[in-house]
């Protein structure tokens, strides 16, 4: 049977500030995140499988993401870990505001790569993460490909 690939899209808003850049988003900003997950798989032939003809079933892969990046980044503010940004982390943390703090410079390209890791994880064996592509802004995005990793 043929390897077929399907996609599930997601958003999220979330906040970041990255440390020592030398432009605008050296402040504290955010976006309006779409992330498009694509996994490669063979579907399920066997007919007796409430799978059956599916590569993963859309609902298995949304619980995956949604668990891992939706629901961890979604109106999170973030910061690595290792910048002065770590004090005004910790204030907004203690007024009851979402903050995370990462060990990366919190851009679409380091954000995509620790996504991807998270993904494969969690991934049935006989499913591979293809591609992720993180989209910013409309005209802006990273995008992760296995055959490059």
């Amino acid at each position: 049977m043929s390897n077929i690939r399907i996609t599930k899209q997601f958003s999220f808003e979330t906040g970041h500030a990255l440390y020592g850049y030398d432009g605008k988003c050296r402040n504290v900003h955010g976006h309006s995140y779409k992330l498009s997950v694509t996994v490669i798989g063979t579907p399920i032939s066997q007919n007796d499988n409430v799978k059956f003809g599916m590569v993963i079933d859309f609902g298995d892969l949304k619980k995956i993401v949604k668990t891992e990046i939706v629901d961890v980044f979604d109106h999170a503010t973030v910061f690595n870990k290792n910048t002065p940004h770590v004090e005004l982390a910790k204030e907004l943390s203690d007024r009851g505001h979402n903050v995370l703090l990462v060990d990366y410079q919190p851009t679409s390209e380091m954000m995509v790569i620790d996504f991807a890791e998270k993904i494969k994880k969690y991934l049935p064996e006989n499913i591979s993460l293809f591609s992720l592509k993180l989209q910013e802004t409309d005209s802006s995005f990273a995008e992760w490909y296995a055959s490059d990793n």
